[in-house]
């Protein structure tokens, strides 16, 4: 947490330089994204011999999201898949990872707007996944301009069109 005229800014940059380094990725080149834009989920890649690797930065980077909302959706997706992860996913995990080392030093920056507006904004992608056709759903809420809570969710019910 630094504090400055503009404001607080929470980040956690050692967190994620750590997460490289035990993830053995300090020298990774850097990535422009989190996930590719175009994404196609993969149903028939090779199941990971032992998934405990995979469990480990999948839970070190859903703690990291505390921070990161830029990073939200991506792992929201890679932890979809914490118990029969494949190659395919931890290919995934890897480009968030190389995405981080590009972005270490990001974080939320709380400042005083002046005001106390309570403001919310949702969304849906209404069966966007293409493997089982179930909807994610994500919200934000703001407090004074500053992001307070946030959620991606995927649907626990499968839409039948």
């Amino acid at each position: 947490m630094v504090v400055s005229h503009k404001g607080l800014f929470l980040n956690q940059c050692r967190y994620v330089l750590d997460l490289l380094k035990d993830a053995k990725m300090t020298d990774a080149k850097p990535a422009p994204t989190p996930l590719d834009s175009k994404l196609k989920l993969e149903t028939t890649s090779e199941p990971l011999r032992s998934i405990n690797y995979y469990q480990h930065l999948v839970g070190r980077l859903i703690y990291l999201t505390i921070t990161r909302l830029d990073i939200t959706y991506a792992v929201s997706l890679v932890s979809q898949f914490m118990h029969a992860p494949t190659v395919f996913h931890l290919c995934l995990v890897k480009q968030i990872l190389r995405y981080l080392k590009g972005s270490a030093g990001r974080g939320i920056v709380m400042t005083n707007h002046g005001h106390t507006r309570i403001t919310g904004y949702n969304d849906s992608d209404w069966a966007g996944n293409a493997i089982d056709r179930k909807s994610t759903t994500g919200f934000c809420m703001f407090v004074g301009g500053n992001p307070v809570s946030w959620r991606s969710k995927k649907t626990t019910c499968c839409c039948t069109l």
